[in-house]
């Protein structure tokens, strides 16, 4: 059904453009939260926590209140707010390969916010109302409201490539301090960028990559010059990990199957606009690039139910009003103003000019920035009563989705081999329940773009 609505490299940029008394994170998070967008694993909620504190007690800003979380996102980000609140996407930490590489995502967004990089570049002059970037984070939504090309251009690049630099020569400090390998820093960066290669060459996709070298890092001297300056810091005797990482990789929520509208059984999953809703027992449901369709059982379409997503109106209007005004029907009578999950709606029934139907009935219900409209119709054989009864419940069971909706919606996870001699990402691709560039995706989420095979020995994930 509808467009793919997922969220690209959401930097903390212009979040940052609130003023500090609005205390973005805490507000971003609570509405994270509200909206079913952490990622529903405790373990790795306290994982990336432990990690964040135990980087934070060595930086200049221990002692400071500091959150670290893990948001239910399949994209390739992270991002730091400038009151202490650090976000890591699922979807990174997919592609890495050791607790090192995880803490050097968290260093770095550490290292911007004490670095003061927002104000340093300036960053907070150049925004205004942030009200959509917080939908857009919400929702997965791509409309964000009033940025022109040169702002917009500035989200995707970061602050430049020497505050990210900068972070990065502060991410490799905290590395060295805490324990871990400052190269670390180079090997994430290195992650970062083949996906982003990938993502071009291979999916057809924009960049995402937000950093801004132009050469490969592993050739880049200004990075690793940054890096090798923390690398007398490292303690003689390195600290143990936090957890067995490859452990906690076992079962990590790959992707998101209900991205762009996914149907199990009688329920419509979009994780993208967070809505879910359930047609009748028994009926047939399929969806395409348009609308959501329901059939009733026995091969006949004496009775069905529709679903479209549509924009809200420019101008403010009821859900009543939104028919008539901007539908333009004036053939519905028997209206009925309800509220459905806590969300405005309408429902009424369409005078039949033409045809043979029964009944013909109509329904919008307002969530988010998004206007749904049902339709449904029974024909001249069809009950009429069974029809309104499940009609009714169809449109009372439009919700917003939960984070036991999304881990029903989205079962892919990975799944941690050993390899054996002979595997390659050809043979291992065999068994994955990836659909699009399986081999490909492989050896990308492994480390081994474009051309590398698993060693013997080595873990390797799959998705299943």
């Amino acid at each position: 059904m509808f467009k793919a609505v997922t969220i690209t490299i959401l930097s903390w940029l212009l979040l940052l453009a609130l003023p500090a008394s609005a205390g973005p994170g805490e507000k971003l998070y609570n509405e994270l939260k509200e909206k079913g967008q952490l990622y529903a694993d405790e373990a790795w909620q306290d994982y990336v926590d432990d990690i964040g504190q135990r980087l934070l007690a060595i930086s200049p800003h221990a002692g400071r209140d500091y959150y670290f979380y893990v948001l239910d996102n399949p994209t390739v980000n992270a991002m730091a707010l400038p009151d202490g609140y650090i976000f890591v996407n699922r979807g990174l930490i997919a592609y890495l390969r050791s607790e090192d590489e995880l803490a050097g995502v968290i260093g770095h967004e550490i290292g911007h916010v004490v670095g003061r990089h927002a104000r340093r570049n300036n960053t907070l002059g150049l925004f205004g109302n942030v009200a959509g970037f917080i939908g857009a984070i919400m929702t997965g939504s791509y409309a964000v409201a009033d940025l022109g090309n040169t702002v917009t251009n500035q989200l995707r690049s970061g602050y430049g490539r020497e505050f990210e630099l900068e972070a990065d020569e502060y991410g490799g400090e905290f590395l060295a301090r805490a324990g871990y390998s400052p190269h670390a820093m180079i090997d994430v960066i290195h992650v970062l960028k083949d996906h982003s290669l990938f993502a071009k060459n291979v999916l057809k996709q924009p960049a995402v990559y937000h950093g801004l070298f132009s050469t490969h890092p592993k050739n880049d001297k200004r990075l690793h010059d940054a890096v090798q300056k923390s690398q007398h810091l490292v303690p003689e005797m390195i600290s143990e990990p936090e957890r067995d990482f490859w452990e906690m990789m076992q079962g990590l929520v790959y992707g998101d199957e209900a991205a762009t509208g996914l149907i199990k059984e009688q329920t419509y999953y979009h994780g993208g606009l967070r809505v879910v809703v359930v047609f009748p027992d028994n009926w047939d449901v399929a969806n395409t690039a348009s609308e959501v369709l329901g059939k009733a059982p026995g091969g006949t379409t004496d009775a069905f139910i529709t679903l479209q997503r549509l924009n809200l109106p420019e101008d403010e209007q009821t859900p009543e009003e939104f028919v008539s005004k901007t539908l333009k029907r004036d053939d519905v009578k028997d209206g009925e103003t309800l509220e459905i999950s806590g969300y405005q709606a309408f429902i009424g029934e369409v005078e039949i000019a033409a045809g043979n139907a029964q009944r013909r009935t109509i329904a919008v219900v307002y969530k988010d920035d998004s206007v749904y409209l049902f339709k449904g119709e029974v024909g001249p054989v069809g009950d009429l009563a069974t029809f309104e009864e499940k009609w009714r419940a169809t449109v009372s069971s439009l919700r917003a989705m939960t984070a036991e909706d999304l881990q029903v919606a989205n079962n892919q996870r990975v799944q941690v081999l050993v390899a054996s001699p002979g595997d390659t990402y050809h043979s291992l691709a065999q068994k994955s329940s990836i659909k699009s560039f399986p081999e490909e995706t492989l050896r990308v989420i492994n480390g081994h773009h474009p051309l590398g095979e698993p060693r013997a020995g080595d873990y390797v994930k799959i998705v299943q």
